[in-house]
């Protein structure tokens, strides 16, 4: 959703509640490029489609992901703009 720049959606995940355990599900692109950024595809920017999200180091990204509590807010929303 955040390369895309809201273009495509993110699909809403669902699981089955363990009381004993906690799940977390993440969907990521297979071994991304550590240098890069994560952000809105530059050839979607432009002044009628302006960026919804925030750029990010994909380092940074993948560090916020991880060490966020599971408050029910998904780590698209923090990307927001």
């Amino acid at each position: 959703m955040i390369i895309t720049n809201g273009m495509y959606r993110s699909i809403e995940h669902r699981a089955t509640v363990n009381a004993q355990k906690e799940r977390l599900s993440i969907a990521t692109f297979y071994s991304p490029n550590q240098d890069g950024v994560v952000g809105p595809a530059s050839s979607l920017i432009n002044e009628e489609t302006p960026p919804r999200f925030n750029s990010i180091g994909v380092k940074d990204y993948f560090k916020g992901l991880f060490s966020r509590k599971l408050d029910g807010k998904s780590y698209v929303d923090v990307m927001r703009k």
